[in-house]
């Protein structure tokens, strides 16, 4: 019997819209082979509609969201927008009101893809991390006082609860049996200089730990792992941490795997609707060339089909890129690829079909 879903679909600025078109390309290749209908609206949100309409995030968008089984989103950023409209308007308000607590970005190596790291290959680079993703310095307490003048004082705090920090941990202990590898998780932090928030989290990874006694923890200042994933990347099986934290050594875990042309994330509500995305931003200035590396939006789609149980659609895709990387492209560089975007799509969509 043939199970459906509804698919929001964001394809957004810039690029957004050409490695969307791919990821959908190869989501509607593998779909048959595992009895699957996808039935896929798109929404108008961005930096056009925001221009055109002065709306970034319509009445009612927020609520017609949460019908649908997952959300796949392309890009985010227009250069005739002023930074922070868009990234606050609309993706940290979908992510708040839809309470996506949970970031999730595997950082893995795939055969054939080159890392700047030396002497190291696919089994040393291959890891999770789990980042707190609506709480923290991003919640957006604070404020100015003397706002324009000499004397003028900026704040910005960073708030954790116990329920947002206790539920991104076990999140974080599940996802870590989930993967069933090193069964490790490593704590994130800055307890040496910002006190009342690790200690918070420290107390509650501890407590927690308790409940999961085949899983083995640590713990490092964020610097300390800074150092580590670009030393000794084969240490890690799972990372949790806090927002900012989260955000800072994502991108280096992206950098590590090969580039933004291959990462991809996901905006997790376990009980609700999540977002899945590549991380690379909208490039303006590739737009339209049809050169843009789409993968990273087609392993978006591998990590929604594994979000929603559909573990043999999504190990088809998985193997597809594999196979793509390891025997067709010459660089996830746009325009330097050997094939258009198009043609990696198509180079994908028939190795899962």
């Amino acid at each position: 019997m043939s199970k459906s879903y509804q698919i929001a679909v964001i394809p957004g600025d810039g690029t957004g819209p050409e490695v969307i078109r791919e990821a959908l390309k190869v989501l509607h290749a593998v779909a048959p082979t595992e009895s699957l209908h996808m039935e896929c609206v798109h929404f108008d949100l961005g930096g056009e509609r925001y221009l055109r309409t002065g709306e970034v995030l319509p009445p009612g968008t927020v609520e017609e969201l949460t019908a649908f089984d997952a959300i796949l989103l392309g890009a985010i950023g227009h250069p005739g927008v002023k930074p922070g409209i868009l990234e606050k308007g609309l993706l940290l308000e979908l992510r708040f009101q839809l309470d996506q607590y949970i970031n999730l970005r595997p950082v893995i190596l795939y055969p054939g893809v080159d890392t700047p790291l030396k002497d190291k290959g696919p089994d040393d680079v291959n890891f999770v991390i789990v980042r707190e993703n609506t709480e923290g310095l991003y919640a957006g307490a604070g404020g100015f006082l003397r706002k324009g003048t000499p004397f003028e004082v900026a704040v910005q705090e960073s708030v954790n609860t116990r329920m947002g920090v206790e539920r991104c941990v076990r999140y974080a202990f599940d996802c870590c049996r989930r993967r069933n590898q090193k069964k490790k998780l490593t704590l994130c932090g800055k307890t040496n200089v910002l006190t009342y928030a690790s200690d918070l989290w420290q107390r509650t990874f501890d407590e927690v730990a308790a409940e999961y006694p085949g899983i083995g923890t640590d713990y490092a200042n964020v610097d300390a792992i800074c150092m580590w994933m670009v030393k000794n990347p084969e240490w890690f099986d799972t990372i949790v941490t806090d927002n900012m934290f989260g955000d800072i050594i994502t991108d280096l875990g992206a950098m590590i795997q090969g580039g933004m042309g291959i990462a991809a994330g996901g905006n997790i509500n376990p009980a609700g609707v999540s977002m899945f995305e590549p991380i690379g931003g909208s490039a303006p200035k590739y737009t339209g060339k049809n050169i843009i590396n789409p993968l990273a939006a087609i392993a978006a789609v591998q990590m929604m089909l594994d979000h929603m149980e559909e573990y043999d659609a999504a190990k088809r895709v998985e193997d597809g890129i594999r196979k793509v990387v390891a025997q067709d492209i010459k660089s996830l560089s746009a325009g330097a690829m050997g094939y258009s975007t198009s043609e990696v799509g198509d180079l994908v969509a028939k190795y899962v079909s």
